[in-house]
């Protein structure tokens, strides 16, 4: 290769790694704009809402609370009685005791005086059979409570349970590890009923973590910010996430995703499309995509819509182990999905949803890891040939890093105008601190992540969740038999 051609090749990798990172900051401006819009107006339109309406009607659509359980026992009583103390009228919770190999269902059935019943489950989705059965509860305070034990079969397989157990209208999925909020309901709800000549498919909502806050009996009664930076820089990355990313999506209808922490659904649609699919572990992002087609290809016009409220808290990991892990699992489910679906790709008769959504999801999700690699191998390479202009160099990755920043300090500041989560004094200024540093403490391990994600997905073939040690919401021991499965 004589040198014009190299010359040619380096400048061809230059402006491609240009384009990307050009395109990528416009796609943030961009989405941050329409996230500022969309969450001014639905604060205004908060305002009007009296939600003791919803509260209080005996004609509210009915809502199961489906929540998969496996090795919960440090957790498990405490989050059902959660889930149990939602202000709205008309729901059940049903647990899905997933083939766990501690004491969950004992304590279940301890706390909450179940016994065995006779049910009649609709099979329309295929699952793993019943272990030990049915229960319910002989106390009449908890009647809305339904526990069912089956033999393992994972997350999907366990929410295909819930669907064919359910007999309302609206499915709420959630982690069982999970806090949801008290008017959770009330407000997830409100996008279905606002719509008329539109059908909303799927409503998810802000998750927030809940690592050092302090809960007890199932309620938040105080946001603390955690001491461990890791878990720090997972609070603002979910902030930047949740409030400038999805809210934009929402309102551009482009949505691809539904947090598996916490999401509703039409039940009727979800069973038509088959249900969770259990040979992914991006179940949550899959099923949304699924549901979206069927719509596309049926021309219905849907919407899946997306609430800001902060309403389900979650534990984030709190060691760079186990964080890889759950990185590395949502990048293979972003694979998965991606593959199954590529049909939708830049093809115009999904409209946007096959001509925006999907390939931004493709190239600034899926494949943005990929080409950030290759950069780094890219710029390695000039290093040695020592080819590297390094007042290019450096204004590029000066910019990378102040534009992320600064996005961070965009979106605490979304989140002081508008939900204020993070009161006490001093908080604000340790997050703002913590942009500074945040890419440093992150980025590195999501790219590591996401690169293993790809590895595992092509060459190791694995379909495992991967382990992660749960302290609890309201305890700080271990449990090291915690498993997500």
């Amino acid at each position: 290769m004589d040198s014009t051609t190299a010359q040619i090749i380096i400048q061809i990798f230059h402006y491609l790694f240009f384009a990307f990172a050009f395109l990528a900051i416009v796609s943030y401006i961009i989405l941050s704009i329409i996230s500022a819009i969309e969450t001014t107006q639905y604060l205004k339109k908060k305002s009007f809402i009296n939600y003791k309406d919803i509260l209080s009607s005996s004609i509210s659509p009915s809502i199961s609370i489906i929540a998969p359980a496996y090795n919960e026992s440090l957790n498990v009583v405490e989050n059902v009685r959660s889930l149990l103390s939602n202000h709205y009228a008309n729901y059940d919770v049903i647990i899905v005791n997933d083939g766990s190999t501690d004491d969950s269902l004992e304590k279940l059935i301890a706390a909450y005086d179940l016994e065995k019943v006779e049910f009649l489950i609709n099979e329309r989705l295929q699952t793993k059979p019943l272990r030990a059965g049915v229960f319910k509860s002989k106390n009449p305070a908890f009647e809305k409570l339904i526990v069912v034990d089956k033999e393992n079969g994972g997350k999907a397989d366990a929410l295909n349970m819930g669907l064919n157990i359910s007999n309302s209208k609206y499915v709420a999925c959630i982690d069982v590890d999970c806090l949801l909020l008290e008017d959770a309901l009330q407000k997830m709800i409100k996008p279905f009923l606002e719509e008329t000549e539109t059908t909303v498919i799927a409503s998810g909502g802000v998750i927030r973590i809940a690592n050092s806050c302090t809960i007890s009996g199932g309620k938040l009664l105080d946001v603390n910010l955690p001491k461990n930076l890791l878990v720090q820089s997972q609070i603002l990355e979910y902030i930047r996430s949740f409030l400038l990313g999805r809210m934009a999506w929402s309102r551009l209808n482009g949505l691809l995703v539904i947090s598996g922490a916490f999401g509703i659904f039409d039940k009727k649609i979800a069973i038509e499309v088959g249900g969770y699919d259990t040979n992914t572990v991006g179940e949550d992002m899959e099923i949304v995509v699924r549901m979206r087609r069927y719509m596309e290809e049926s021309n219905k016009k849907y919407k899946v819509s997306y609430i800001p409220d902060p309403l389900c808290w979650t534990e984030a990991p709190d060691n760079y182990k186990d964080f890889i892990s759950q990185r590395n699992r949502w990048t293979r489910g972003t694979i998965e999905t991606m593959r199954k679906h590529r049909k939708i790709a830049f093809n115009p008769k999904y409209g946007s949803f096959g001509m925006i959504s999907y390939p931004y999801w493709l190239i600034f999700e899926r494949l943005a890891p990929i080409i950030e690699v290759v950069g780094l191998i890219y710029f390695t390479v000039l290093l040695f040939l020592n080819a590297v202009r390094w007042e290019f160099a450096l204004s590029f990755f000066l910019l990378a890093y102040l534009f992320s920043v600064l996005l961070s300090i965009l979106a605490l500041y979304s989140e002081e105008l508008s939900f204020h989560q993070y009161k006490k004094k001093g908080m604000g200024i340790k997050l703002v601190l913590l942009s500074a540093i945040e890419p440093f403490i992150l980025h590195p391990f999501v790219l590591y992540a996401a690169v293993r994600g790809n590895i595992d997905y092509y060459f190791n073939k694995n379909k495992k969740w991967g382990k992660m040690t749960r302290k609890g919401l309201s305890s700080t021991k271990p449990n090291p038999d915690k498993i997500l499965n």
